[in-house]
């Protein structure tokens, strides 16, 4: 299989990942409940997954906390920060991770930099939408859809500037491109461990630049007589039992990433990128969606069939791509695909050359289909 969806998940892994994985479910218990050695190596574990992801984002390693995935952490950021009515600044391009949780809490939501690609008018709307009712400003790192980079970097010092919270989804960014807590001042920033930290499923982390509510009370391991949450990071946002072979598997994964060379891998994926983005716009029955910056996906609409029709072809011939609207109707509402969304091809650091193509010389015979 051509595996090109790794915007929802990265199924292919590093070894060492499964292996982690195997080992914690043997050897490792709950840390912070008991004192015994599969106890105490879970805590070491655990330690050391914190201080992994503290290193690679710029943040120090109680301010690491572990989640389900990125939702989850969305989720804890927003109720932390969002009261109903409260007005809250979005990008065009957010998920329904940010999205729902909005619309649940009753917030006014003003939706501005709607325009793929455009890093300057994407500033400019946010420079003139950041007034001074707006009590938080929630902006993804990269589309989902698109693989637009947006500019965080300037988002973040206006957000500064003004005194406004912000809160980032790096849900496709972290492993990928850079991520600074510190450097942003960001509030929260959430990502899941299941994509470019090549974790497995149902882990995630929330940076924390502030000290959130509770999504969750229970237990924690520390201060049992106490009736409330502990006030300190990170037990605070960590409620009940930790997914231990969930975050070995993680810990597995960003060492993955320590080890490797990110500016050569970030390089290869974008030159793969390049090849697949040319590749598509060649194609006479083909609209590709691309422009500059741009991260490893990459959404295309096939003008002789529809989203699903397409991928289901693809997939008949072993190439594992999404298709529709990518939990992130904002988005194609902003690129005008919302009626029949878009294909999406997301790479990874396992993709290779022949793959990508591959991929275009099955794109390409599409064109006979109606």
């Amino acid at each position: 299989m051509i595996y090109l969806d790794n915007a929802a998940t990265t199924l292919q892994k590093p070894p060492q990942v499964r292996e982690a994985v195997a080992y914690a479910l043997e050897h490792l218990a709950s840390p912070g409940r008991g004192g015994h050695p599969a106890a105490m190596e879970a805590a070491d574990v655990l330690y050391r997954a914190r201080s992994a992801a503290a290193q690679l984002f710029d943040a120090e390693p109680e301010q690491v906390v572990f989640t389900m995935n990125a939702t989850h952490g969305l989720n804890i950021a927003i109720k932390s920060l969002v009261h109903p009515g409260d007005v809250v600044l979005l990008s065009g391009f957010e998920h329904n991770a940010v999205l729902r949780p909005l619309y649940a809490l009753g917030a006014k939501l003003r939706i501005c930099g709607r325009r793929l690609f455009d890093p300057e008018d994407t500033v400019a709307a946010f420079a003139a939408s950041l007034t001074p009712e707006v009590k938080a400003v929630v902006c993804t790192h990269v589309s989902n859809v698109f693989g637009y980079q947006l500019p965080v970097e300037r988002i973040a010092a206006l957000c500064r500037e003004r005194g406004v919270p912000l809160i980032v989804d790096a849900s496709q960014s972290a492993g990928l491109l850079p991520v600074s807590l510190k450097g942003w001042q960001a509030a929260y920033v959430a990502m899941p461990g299941h994509k470019g930290l090549y974790g497995p499923q149902g882990t995630g982390i929330l940076l924390c630049g502030q000290v959130p509510q509770p999504l969750m009370e229970g237990g924690t391991g520390v201060l049992s007589r106490q009736w409330t949450m502990p006030e300190e990071l990170p037990e605070r946002a960590e409620a009940g039992t930790h997914n231990m072979p969930g975050i070995c598997g993680l810990l597995a994964g960003l060492t993955y990433l320590r080890q490797e060379d990110g500016r050569t891998r970030r390089s290869r994926e974008e030159q793969l990128t390049r090849q697949l983005c040319r590749g598509l716009a060649s194609m006479d029955h083909v609209r590709v969606f691309t422009g500059s910056p741009q991260a490893n996906v990459v959404s295309a609409v096939l003008q002789n069939l529809d989203s699903e029709t397409a991928a289901q072809h693809l997939a008949e011939e072993g190439i594992a791509v999404r298709a529709g609207l990518h939990c992130a109707p904002l988005a194609h509402e902003s690129a005008g695909t919302l009626e029949g969304g878009t294909v999406r091809f997301s790479l990874s650091a396992f993709t290779t050359e022949t793959e990508i193509i591959r991929t275009l010389e099955v794109v390409e015979r599409l064109k006979s289909f109606a």
